[in-house]
């Protein structure tokens, strides 16, 4: 595929490599879809909208691609498993770098070696899954990387918290834990749920976002959309409960599938993204702003200004 230069054409001061605090992986990989194809298109139309955008957001206050936003190469593989390896691997290299690393799918079986990568560096790590669909599949027409297989893994390594979900075969309520599972149906009576899902998660959260959890209405360009999902002002409500509560270490958004005559669904998964930035880094900011305000010994031991800071 071929990518801006920079996020949304910002300067390239904002889009180093080496000074960058955030890292953009786009994967524009669709292999296993099996309804609309087109996620592969996913990210060059995310990037295209992301051109478009007003870069200061009012809610925060804040111009967060000043942090810095490099676009990193575009993982493209011929096969679900050399896809999966190249993302757990790359992924794995620039957490290693302390960079705040984030997805652009692409069908959902990216998030595999994602989280694969994102599990082996954080103890105790909470998936965060808002989706229409469970995708608790062991396997899906023979193939275990299937995008319907994509949280089978998560749910068994990691604390998986499914939110969203309104489709899944029966065949999955054997896997899920139902305790963490968040039905649409549950949720539209249910005005705690935002509350709910936060005492299920740990301290560390990844977060995997499928663009299908949101209705249709507002989000038509997905591989299979489904009626009755999440409305747009309150899925930036319970992102920011998220992100001011959690740490919130990484995250993908996937299943983008783009329509070439209607470019709201692009412009949306942009504004989504940058919103998500723009909540983790407005918390992160205000933690630096305080300590620059004490003076303490421990501000002068990396271990200890590496914690408070966020930077892992």
């Amino acid at each position: 595929m071929k990518t801006t230069k920079t996020f949304a054409g910002v300067s390239q001061d904002y889009a180093r490599k080496d000074q960058s605090k955030i890292v953009l992986i786009p994967v524009p990989f669709d292999q296993t879809t099996t309804w609309q194809k087109g996620t592969d298109y996913g990210p060059t139309a995310f990037l295209k909208a992301a051109e478009n955008m007003e870069l200061y957001d009012i809610e925060t206050n804040s111009e967060v691609y000043k942090n810095g936003i490099f676009i990193a190469e575009s993982i493209e593989e011929d096969t679900s498993i050399d896809m999966i390896n190249t993302v757990h691997s790359k992924v794995k290299n620039f957490i290693n770098k302390k960079k705040f690393v984030t997805l652009f799918g692409g069908e959902h079986s990216i998030s595999i070696g994602s989280i694969r990568a994102f599990n082996e560096c954080f103890e105790n790590l909470s998936v965060l899954q808002i989706d229409a669909h469970a995708d608790l599949r062991k396997e899906y027409e023979g193939n275990p990387y299937s995008h319907a297989c994509a949280m089978h893994d998560a749910n068994q390594t990691t604390n998986l918290v499914q939110v969203g979900i309104r489709s899944m075969d029966i065949s999955e309520r054997d896997e899920m834990n139902e305790d963490n599972v968040f039905f649409a149906h549950e949720m539209a009576t249910n005005e705690y749920w935002m509350d709910d899902v936060l005492e299920q998660l740990t301290d560390t959260v990844y977060i995997t976002f499928d663009l299908d959890a949101l209705d249709p209405s507002i989000m038509p360009s997905t591989g299979t959309p489904e009626p009755g999902g999440l409305f747009y002002y309150e899925t930036l409500e319970f992102l920011k409960k998220v992100f001011e509560n959690k740490n919130v270490v990484g995250f993908d958004i996937v299943e983008l599938c783009p329509n070439k005559l209607d470019k709201s669904s692009d412009f949306l998964a942009a504004k989504l993204y940058y919103k998500m930035l723009s909540y983790k880094f407005l918390l992160q900011d205000e933690v630096e702003e305080i300590e620059e305000e004490i003076e303490s010994p421990f501000s002068k031991l990396s271990k200890f200004k590496d914690y408070d800071h966020g930077e892992y």
